[in-house]
């Protein structure tokens, strides 16, 4: 077994070396430690090695470890699919939403970055596609109508439009997918100039995402370990059934 310290070393010495083989300065790329299913000791222990960003994928684990965290200064990212009627409780952590991906969300989160003053951080989850039945998988809107809800979020003063997001389709390699997320990346900065971040790669594929131009990973079992199968039905990682929505990292 090895130590956090250890694990998180690991982790930064494969980004700095994927970017470098990119041609990148290595501090382009932001690391996020996706803490899903971790205990608030975990992300303590983190957090005292340097690692101040971290994610969550459910609402209800967001909000409690950011409560008992609040002496930390952390950054809290929300990388799971977002129901609309838990987008406030999320926002109001201050939260970064990796999963924006229909008008109707954005609007409930806009709500709440109106009301505090303090806009929401938003990336626009983008539907890579995937094996035949399997479209929409990961979640995330068509690739056709990103721009269009690009520039819809961009009109929402409640909103900071950060960038895309998106996770490579099973069963293709992910180095093409990700090069067609970065084309329309390219083509949303090109309309919002303010949008250039790109949250792409996981603990399996982050050297392919950074190639292509990724500007934050978010990297859970590579920093935190896989936790044991509790039953047939829920994956070791995650918790949560194999191909649901929330199974992210």
């Amino acid at each position: 077994m090895t130590s956090p310290a250890d694990r998180l070393q690991a982790v930064r010495d494969r980004i700095a070396t994927a970017a470098r083989t990119a041609g990148r300065d290595p501090s382009s790329v932001t690391l996020l430690a996706v803490s899903k299913t971790w205990p608030a000791g975990a992300v303590r222990e983190l957090a005292a090695l340097g690692q101040a960003a971290f994610g969550e994928n459910r609402a209800q684990e967001l909000t409690a470890k950011a409560a008992e965290l609040a002496d930390l200064p952390l950054e809290w990212h929300f990388v799971g699919q977002l129901q609309r009627n838990k987008a406030a409780a999320v926002a109001r952590t201050g939260a970064v939403v990796h999963s924006l991906d229909r008008l109707p969300l954005a609007r409930a989160l806009a709500r709440v970055g109106e009301e505090t003053g303090h806009p929401v951080g938003v990336f626009l989850q983008v539907d890579l596609g995937g094996a035949a039945g399997e479209l929409a998988e990961r979640g995330g809107a068509a690739p056709e109508d990103v721009p269009a809800l690009a520039d819809a979020v961009a009109d929402l003063p409640g909103l900071t439009l950060r960038g895309l997001m998106a996770v490579a389709p099973r069963g293709e390699e992910p180095g093409p997918a990700f090069a067609r997320l970065a084309d329309l990346a390219a083509r949303v900065r090109a309309d919002h100039p303010g949008a250039a971040e790109l949250s792409a790669g996981m603990s399996g594929d982050l050297e392919e995402a950074i190639a292509a131009g990724a500007t934050l990973v978010r990297v859970g079992t590579a920093l935190f370990g896989s936790r044991p199968l509790t039953s047939a039905r829920v994956t070791p990682v995650t918790g949560v059934p194999p191909g649901s929505p929330e199974e992210v990292v």
